[in-house]
């Protein structure tokens, strides 16, 4: 099969980021973001697309940008927290091992804050969080192959987690 060796999914500050990475060293291979991606092309912030362009916009960025990164990238691939919200998003993830890492809000609060610039969390960032999760959760849930709890673990935990867990599933 050809497209990324794991795919990462769940809401933002859950560590897809950092454990990618360490995915990626762990199994030898490239690590890709596809906010990165967005940001590299677009010459901004994904706050400042949200606020320049409308949260639209970023989406359509966003479903571009996975679409191209699933076809052409072949190690751990972190997408952004929203991405599972396009059907055809979800329809590609669908021939890939996806990983959705969770957590719950103590632990969102804990890890960031929900302080930091986070555009869909702007106002009372613990009742969004909260919102945004029950929108999304049977998402993440519907792509994943494997779904990895981050709550009280530390990076290297979550990874050798996710591993063990992909690992399982292929046996």
């Amino acid at each position: 099969m050809s497209g990324p060796r794991l795919v990462l999914v769940g809401p933002m500050g859950v560590g897809k980021s950092t454990v990618g990475r360490l995915l990626a060293e762990r199994l030898g291979t490239g690590y890709r973001d596809t906010d990165d991606d967005i940001v590299a092309a677009e010459g901004r912030e994904i706050s400042e697309i949200f606020v320049d362009d409308g949260e639209e916009r970023f989406r359509e960025l966003e479903k571009a940008a996975v679409a191209t990164a699933l076809a052409e990238h072949e190690g751990v691939l972190a997408l952004g927290g929203g991405a599972v919200l396009d059907p055809d998003t979800r329809a590609l993830l669908g021939r890939h091992p996806v990983v959705y890492l969770s957590m719950d809000v103590e632990e969102a609060v804990r890890r960031t804050g929900l302080n930091v610039a986070r555009p869909l969390l702007a106002v009372n960032p613990r009742k969004q969080w909260r919102e945004l999760m029950e929108a999304r959760r049977h998402l993440y849930e519907e792509v994943a192959t494997v779904v990895v709890q981050t709550d009280g673990r530390t990076p290297e935990e979550v990874t050798r987690a996710a591993l063990d867990a992909v690992e399982l599933k292929k046996a």
